[in-house]
Parts: structure tokens; C-alpha cells; sequence
């Protein structure tokens, strides 16, 4: 390859990595002259990618829509990532790409050295996908977040709350978080000016998407992640309760499945408000603590367990006449 097409290639990798590039930028970063920018620019307009140029101080470049679709430079183990990543596709969260996946595999594979292919395929012989029992996301929702974070871009969209009451949000958005069943958004909220935690599947964007905003302070992502799945077992389910178990703190924090606040009461008592979409589905979650409760204000979790212990006990009654 020679040198002027290796470059670029190098420079449609680096206007994919980022939405806005000024000259100065490019030319350090490919090590050559801001007018060889403005030359390479040209080229890559006569080949059929949109790339936008902004005048002025603050003006550069920046790679436009509705052209021809650049090659993606991928290294190695980003090869292989996203093969494994479409392998599962058909089994995730994100609605309507399964066919699609499979396309892309198909055309990944074809490129892909016998020794990537080896690794993917050791993926594939040994993992055993389960089926996302979650709601589904429109990809294109995903992408519309995903960009507005890139470009931090501020979002509008209505929203609905498991209570069923409907909203209109303006957000600065921060970062997508992927739990395995579901996705959330990461945002500042204008209206209530604090950090809030969003389903995706609740979200419906409202485009165009906002003005850009500088990014606020933010925690690492380890943080954000512990704030999102305590925001999921605390605030983002359709029922909720207050259990106090009779059980030290600790014991508790050790046996529940995602961080969660949990309150002491006493050497032997302590507080928590776990919640779930189906009452059903938190009672037996309480049966994993393998300790005494007592439910506080939650007729639904009330229910849920007494129907249990019938289905249980007629469990039990079967089984004793079936030995005897």
C-alpha cells in the first residue's frame, strides 16, 4: 500500500474515532502539513466520503452522513470482539438485528486470519447463549443515545415511569449501561439538576437532538456502574418494598445479588427495599437470604408469598402421599 493511501486510510479511522477534528489536530496526529490535510480532504471527497469542513477558529472536519460507507480499521483483538459480539446478537436485549448480525458475521469471517477464526470459533463451540428474557430495545434508539453521548449533545425524549406516569426529559447524557437484561442511560437531568438513571426501553427520543454541552465532573466508570445497579435494585422496578430481616447487615449485603443499600437495625436486624417488576419474582429472591423477614406496606409481595407457600405446601403434601 502506498504511503498517500495508507494515510488515508488513517485519517478516516481517526474522523471515525471522533465527530470534530480541526487541521492542527490531523496534522499532528498523521505528521504532516495542515495543507496535505486539506489535499487528503479533497481526495477523499472525489472517492465519495461526505467529510464536512467548518470555517472559522473553531471550524476543522468532520466525516458527514449519506455517503459511501468508509472501511473500518480494526486491530486484532477488535476483530475479534466484534465477531463474538455478533455471534450473540441473536440472543440479546437490542430488537430486530438477528438477520442482520448474521450478514455482517458472514462478511467479517471472510477477512478474518485463520488463527482469528480459530478463537471465534472456540467461542462458539463452547458458550452457551441463553435468551434475553429482558424487554427488547430498538437499535435505533441505542444509536440515537449512543451518538448523543459521543458528541455530548444534549437529549430530549418522553419518558415512562413504572408507575405509568409520562414525562418530558431534557438530559446531558453520559453513558449507556448494559445489564444483561437491560439498558439504562446515564444523564444529567436539567429540569431536577441531579444525575439520574433511565430504561432505555422506557425512552422515545425526540430528534433533532439538542445543542452540545461541555461534559460535567464525573465519577470513574466503576462508580457509575455501582450507581446503576443500585439504582436498579432500589428505584427502577414496578414494585418495591420495605423488608427488615433478622439477620445481621453484613450477611445480608453477602447474599444479595447486586450492591444495595442495606441498613442496620441492630446487631441481629436490618433494613433494605429490594424491588422487581413481578412481586412473584422478589419473593423468591427473599427465600435466597435463607434467613427470618418480616415485610413492611407491600400488600403485592404479601400476596406473592402467600401464594407461594400454597404451591409449596401442596408441593410437599404431594410428595409425602407419593413416598408413602
Amino acid at each position: 500500500m502506498s504511503k498517500p493511501a495508507a494515510r488515508l486510510l488513517r485519517l478516516l479511522s481517526l474522523l471515525q474515532a471522533r465527530r470534530d477534528w480541526t487541521s492542527t489536530e490531523l496534522a499532528t496526529r498523521l505528521g504532516v502539513t495542515t495543507r496535505t490535510i486539506r489535499n487528503d480532504m479533497a481526495r477523499l471527497r472525489e472517492l465519495g466520503y461526505p467529510v464536512e469542513a467548518r470555517p472559522g477558529v473553531a471550524g476543522g472536519y468532520r466525516l458527514g452522513t449519506d455517503g459511501a460507507l468508509p472501511p473500518l480499521l480494526l486491530d486484532e483483538e477488535e476483530a475479534v470482539a466484534v465477531a463474538v459480539g455478533l455471534r450473540t446478537a441473536a440472543n440479546g436485549s437490542i430488537a430486530g438485528i438477528e438477520e442482520t448480525s448474521v450478514r455482517a458475521l458472514a462478511k467479517l469471517q471472510q477477512v478474518l486470519p485463520s488463527r482469528l477464526r480459530h478463537r471465534v470459533n472456540a467461542f462458539q463451540s463452547y458458550a452457551l447463549p441463553i435468551p434475553s428474557r429482558g424487554p427488547q430495545v430498538d437499535p435505533d434508539v441505542l444509536t440515537v443515545i449512543a451518538s448523543a453521548c459521543r458528541d455530548h449533545e444534549r437529549l430530549r425524549f418522553d419518558y415512562q415511569a413504572h408507575s405509568g406516569a409520562a414525562s418530558q426529559r431534557i438530559v446531558e447524557p453520559h453513558r449507556l449501561v448494559n445489564d444483561q437484561r437491560r439498558w439504562y442511560l446515564v444523564a444529567w437531568d436539567l429540569d431536577r439538576d441531579a444525575w439520574r438513571t433511565f430504561r432505555v426501553d422506557k425512552i422515545k427520543p425526540r430528534t433533532p437532538t439538542g445543542p452540545r454541552f461541555t461534559p460535567r465532573a464525573l465519577p470513574p466508570d466503576q462508580e457509575i456502574a455501582t450507581q446503576v445497579a443500585r439504582g436498579i435494585g432500589e428505584a427502577t422496578w414496578r414494585y418495591q418494598a420495605r423488608v427488615i430481616v433478622h439477620a445481621p447487615a453484613a450477611y445480608v449485603r453477602d447474599r444479595l445479588p447486586i450492591p444495595m443499600e442495606v441498613q442496620s437495625l441492630s446487631e441481629d436486624r436490618c433494613a433494605f427495599e429490594p424491588g422487581s417488576d413481578h412481586p412473584e419474582m422478589l419473593a423468591l429472591y427473599l427465600g435466597l437470604l435463607d434467613a427470618d423477614f418480616t415485610i413492611v406496606d407491600s400488600p403485592e409481595l404479601v400476596a406473592a408469598l402467600r401464594k407461594l407457600t400454597k404451591r409449596y405446601q401442596r408441593a410437599i403434601d404431594t410428595s409425602q402421599k407419593a413416598s408413602g
